[in-house]
């Protein structure tokens, strides 16, 4: 067996239903489809996280910044920072005392966003650490600062319900109190925006759900033909569960290394969830875990909302 990767798609495409996870759409060409993505019309995420950035940053100093005091800005999965810079310039240009410390499991990662940094912001303390999320928090010392973590993006709607509870709980467990997380999610809307957001006119998402069967066929010595299948998204209103969907379009037989993989006509993959959650829904969320929401920011049209609780 190659890897992990080998691993984790011929244990999914194994099981009953198929599936395959969604962490692996992020080779090189995944990863410049997504940019893509981020820049569609239909895709308003991105977008939304950002203008609530530019329009709420003075109020979300007030919230951090507790009386003056400094605080630690702690990012998960910081990726280029392009929404956090926006705080990040705005919080030294009021002279506030904090210290930003993006987390990445990707060393690579943290070197581009500090060399970014070091160009864009001039005067701000980095301390980037390359780890696990509960294991960078462990790791920072903060002789009593508090603790204000991001957690953007509606990154926890690619959770299960259970799985969400279960982060958040041991980030509960890993904060002392007083401590805050900024948390973004994806609001309920109408199902046609949230639907045009997985299938755009140009394809691109299409494009990046198909990929995950190109690469498999390059690193895996995988047989697929992207032609034999659909992108097929789906939302629920009801639940607020957004699916993506590789659909076999004939019935036919993928060898992958030395397994052969049977598929049914019309037989799906799944590839991804995404949640949409109610105001009601998050609050429940955060009660359950033992948070209370201090505030919620939206952007203009209630697309999206970024909720800080605390503990």
């Amino acid at each position: 067996m190659k890897n992990q990767f080998a691993l984790d798609v011929l244990e999914g495409l194994n099981a009953t239903p198929k599936t395959l996870p969604s962490k692996y759409f992020y080779d090189k060409k995944g990863d410049e489809l997504f940019q893509q993505i981020m820049e569609l019309e239909e895709y308003y995420l991105t977008r939304c996280e950002y203008e609530i950035f530019q329009t709420h940053k003075s109020d979300l100093l007030k919230v951090f910044a507790n009386s003056s005091h400094k605080f630690n800005l702690v990012e998960f999965g910081a990726g280029d920072g392009y929404k956090t810079k926006v705080l990040l310039k705005h919080f030294l240009s009021e002279g506030a005392n904090f210290r930003y410390v993006p987390i990445d499991i990707s060393g690579n990662v943290l070197r581009l966003l500090e060399g970014s940094l070091k160009e864009e912001i001039s005067g701000l303390e980095v301390q980037g650490i390359k780890n696990d999320y509960f294991k960078a928090l462990e790791q920072l010392e903060n002789g009593g600062t508090r603790n204000v973590i991001f957690f953007l993006g509606s990154n926890i709607g690619n959770f299960t319900y259970e799985r969400a509870i279960a982060f958040l709980s041991e980030l509960y467990a890993s904060l002392r109190k007083g401590d805050l997380l900024l948390i973004g999610f994806d609001l309920k809307k109408d199902p046609q925006v949230i639907l045009d957001a997985y299938d755009d006119r140009e394809g691109v998402t299409k494009e990046f759900n198909l990929n995950l069967l190109d690469r498999i066929n390059n690193e895996l010595e995988g047989s697929f033909d992207r032609d034999t299948f659909k992108h097929c998204p789906s939302y629920n209103p009801l639940t607020g569960t957004t699916e993506s969907f590789l659909v076999s379009t004939e019935e036919q037989t993928i060898e992958i290394m030395d397994s052969a993989i049977h598929f049914h006509a019309w037989e799906a993959i799944h590839t991804e969830t995404s949640q949409k959650y109610s105001l009601s829904n998050i609050s429940e969320m955060a009660s359950q875990v033992g948070f209370s929401v201090k505030e919620n920011f939206f952007d203009q049209r209630h697309y999206f909302v970024d909720s800080v609780w605390e503990k």
